[in-house]
């Protein structure tokens, strides 16, 4: 009964995610209207379907306190990592490809080059800071300065963008009872009107609310649903908590690349990873730290958090050469990457079940390995 419940919470609080994003694409989509095609989808799209990531990740943290909490915060957003770059790409050339739109997908290598070099770069970064048993508020504030940089160099680097008059439109309109259940966040909270900059920033407080509220609940959830089958938290936040909160990158990477914004779709997926790996993770780590002192992890999950690490990195790799190699993305791209995913989330399971199959123990040795190699560099360079 207690797994079926907390199941059915992920379920429902996954929904509400879904929906408040939605909100807050549209709203932030009205803002931002003055940005390119691909600076749109790397930051603002980015930043707001990152938010449930940011809220998990606090929570985790807040509620949980100390290791746990950590551990969960960084399996949400290294997971949500893992299925940004895998299952968003890949359901970008379902959609387009399988409904007969084009047979292939053009995105600009200038895109790729520069969301995917900046993404291995962090995540890099990212395995340096934390490889030691104690993390303090410096680590968190090196993670947000990172993305700082990241985002001062996409502003600067756009130039000149164009007004999109198409936001100018009315909400869809209907009863306010029942839009928010088919779906139009938009309409429950501002009912059929047009939207200006003031109803703009008003949905998108309303939406951060409610986004906040439902991953107070993904959480609980989490730990729940941990507790009724014996998994460690940390391994239920990689797979469930991650996928939870990355329905809404989905949703606008699937809604950009209907309207032919390839770019804008892949560079969403990057740009939410980064931060993820960055912002989600670094600000949370930076206010629990100045408030309740460092966290200590414990070997096993220093060792866990250091695998995962290292798997993020040689996944994004793979994902980016994907993407950067051929000529244009196909629909056996796209298997593949499911596929990749797919394997992720056997292994992880396993890990899990703390599962003695020699295959397992030899994947997590040889991370274990290059985990052990990055802490070396990071203790002769700190």
């Amino acid at each position: 009964m207690e797994l079926l419940s907390s199941f059915g919470l992920i379920c429902i609080t996954c929904i509400v995610i879904w929906r408040a994003c939605d909100g807050f694409e549209m709203a932030s989509d009205f803002l931002g209207r003055n940005l390119k095609e691909g600076i749109k989808g790397a930051t603002i799209n980015a930043i707001g379907s990152s938010l449930p990531e940011l809220f998990t990740t606090l929570f985790f943290l807040f509620v949980l306190k100390d290791k746990d909490g950590f551990s969960g915060g960084i399996g949400t957003t290294a997971g949500s990592a893992v299925f940004n770059a895998m299952i968003i790409p890949a359901v970008v050339i379902m959609a387009v490809i399988g409904k007969g739109i084009i047979d292939r997908i053009q995105v600009s290598k200038k895109v790729i080059k520069r969301d995917g070099i900046s993404l291995i770069l962090c995540e890099i970064v990212l395995i340096l800071l934390i490889s030691d048993t104690t993390l303090d508020w410096y680590h968190g504030l090196a993670l947000m300065i990172l993305y700082i940089l990241y985002i001062a160099f996409m502003l600067l680097s756009q130039g000149s963008g164009t007004v999109d008059n198409d936001y100018e439109e009315s909400t869809n309109g209907g009863n306010r009872a029942v839009a928010f259940f088919k779906g139009d966040f938009a309409t429950t909270v501002l009912g059929d009107t047009k939207i200006n900059v003031t109803k703009a920033w008003m949905l998108l407080l309303v939406s951060i609310f409610f986004i906040g509220i439902a991953c107070y609940w993904l959480v609980a959830a989490c730990e729940q649903f941990g507790d009724a089958i014996g998994m460690p938290v940390y391994f239920v936040s990689v797979i469930l908590a991650s996928a939870a909160t990355s329905v809404p990158d989905t949703i606008i990477s699937w809604k950009d690349a209907m309207k032919g914004n390839y770019d804008d779709a892949v560079a969403n997926a990057l740009g939410s990873n980064i931060f993820d790996i960055c912002f989600a993770l670094g600000l949370p780590l930076f206010l629990f730290t100045l408030m309740h002192g460092p966290i200590t992890m414990s070997a096993d999950t220093l060792e866990n958090v250091g695998q995962l690490r290292v798997l993020l990195l040689i996944i994004t790799v793979i994902a980016f050469f994907v993407y950067l190699v051929p000529k244009a993305i196909k629909k056996s791209h796209g298997y593949f990457l499911i596929s990749l995913y797919a394997l992720f989330v056997l292994y992880i399971i396993f890990k899990g079940i703390d599962s003695d199959l020699s295959v397992i123990t030899s994947i997590s040795n040889g991370l274990s390995a290059i985990s052990d190699f990055f802490s070396s560099i990071a203790a002769a360079l700190f």
